[in-house]
């Protein structure tokens, strides 16, 4: 049990294994509905899609955070109605996002995760990303490193070991920008591959791509906790307009300008 005073400062490997054990359950709660024959789905104001794996996921990490963590805000996509004046008193607060790519968990294509993030004084410092489909669990802390878990098999993530001779640029599956091909253009001849969820912001820490665009739409959510795990491996998400870093809780409304996420020592 960790006090909310010290966690930002003093966040151990410990505890970071502790949020991943977190989001292994909420995975497990999202793959009972998974592998339901049929499960329904409802549409929020924003017309964005929700299943009752977005609220089982939510009820169990909003819980365990809680218990574990006392005393530290929490803020979740299901339960994002805090007002202003509250939450920008906030030091330190988990971000949640309980199943980021509920489009592609409609799908059945596996690409979705269970996204917490850990932002102290606007910036994620700390994050878990897990696919429960694919059993693979990313997570990082600022001042601790970044790491990959698969099959029980931890091994750091630090991007790519040699450079592609094209890049390699990832992109949304089911929010396709307009305004891409052409801001793609300055780099010649490159691959692009279709991506749900934030999987695109662990690719870039594994190595496995360069580039990440987002030219379009998102949450603060839906960028946080992998944001954390990507810059903890040394690559860099900023802002496309002003090339400022992206940060979290700065303004009443919770929409992320448009951004570009880099690999670790990716290079244009």
């Amino acid at each position: 049990m960790t006090n909310k005073t010290t966690i930002a400062q003093t966040l151990t490997k410990q505890d970071l294994l502790q949020v991943v054990a977190i989001a292994k359950a909420a995975g497990d709660a999202i793959m009972t509905v998974y592998g339901q024959d049929d499960f329904s789905v409802s549409h929020k104001g924003d017309d964005s899609p929700v299943t009752a794996a977005d609220l089982a996921a939510h009820h169990m990490i909003v819980a365990a955070l809680a218990q574990q963590f006392v005393g530290i805000p929490i803020m979740s996509e299901e339960a994002a109605d805090i007002a202003w004046d509250v939450r920008r008193q906030w030091q330190t607060y988990w971000l949640i996002d309980p199943l980021d790519g509920t489009k592609e968990f409609i799908k059945r294509n596996g690409e979705f995760t269970v996204n917490i993030a850990l932002i102290h004084q606007g910036v994620a410092i700390a994050g878990v990303v897990y696919a429960p489909v694919l059993d693979t669990y990313y997570y990082g802390a600022k001042h601790l490193g970044a790491w990959r878990q698969q099959a029980g098999q931890e091994s750091p993530l630090l991007g790519a070991n040699t450079p592609r001779e094209m890049p390699m640029i990832v992109g949304s599956r089911s929010h396709l920008s307009p305004g891409l091909a052409q801001y793609l253009q300055q780099f010649g001849e490159h691959d692009i591959l279709s991506v749900g969820s934030s999987l695109k912001f662990c690719m870039l820490a594994e190595g496995s791509a360069d580039l990440y665009p987002r030219l379009g739409p998102t949450s603060e959510w839906d960028t946080a906790a992998a944001q954390a795990v990507l810059e903890s491996a040394g690559g860099t998400v900023v802002c496309y307009e002003s090339g400022e870093p992206l940060t979290y809780n700065q303004k009443p409304d919770i929409l992320n300008p448009y951004f570009i996420a880099t690999a670790p020592g990716w290079v244009k």
